[in-house]
């Protein structure tokens, strides 16, 4: 039967360094962790959710803070035109409530 074991935070991180050294399959042998573990504690410090701390950036993999501002700036751009476009959605669909709450308030017209 499979145990269900627990890792600390700094454990995984200690793995993950030693399967950068070493290689995954090989560090997940020799700390008696399945592979499909070790596979998952790598990948997810690749995506970001398994932060290794200072100095676990490699030069081809850390941004500039050049690089950074630029990116950070366009976001900035990017979400103030979105902000523009939802404002200007959220004013018409306010005139198109009040169009419509007028409209049912007039009597209706009858025929004579």
């Amino acid at each position: 039967m499979a145990e269900n074991r627990q890792y600390d935070h700094e454990y995984k991180v200690q793995a993950v360094r030693l399967a950068k050294e070493i290689g995954q399959a090989k560090a997940a042998k020799e700390l008696g962790v399945p592979k499909n573990t070790m596979y998952g504690w790598v990948r997810a410090h690749r995506l970001g959710s398994l932060d290794l701390g200072a100095g676990s950036q490699t030069p081809q993999s850390a941004m500039t803070l050049n690089e950074e501002l630029l990116r950070l700036r366009q976001q900035v751009k990017e979400q103030e035109k979105e902000i523009r476009r939802l404002k200007k959605e959220n004013d018409f669909l306010e005139e198109a409530s009040a169009f419509f709450a007028a409209s049912r308030l007039k009597p209706a017209k009858t025929k004579e």
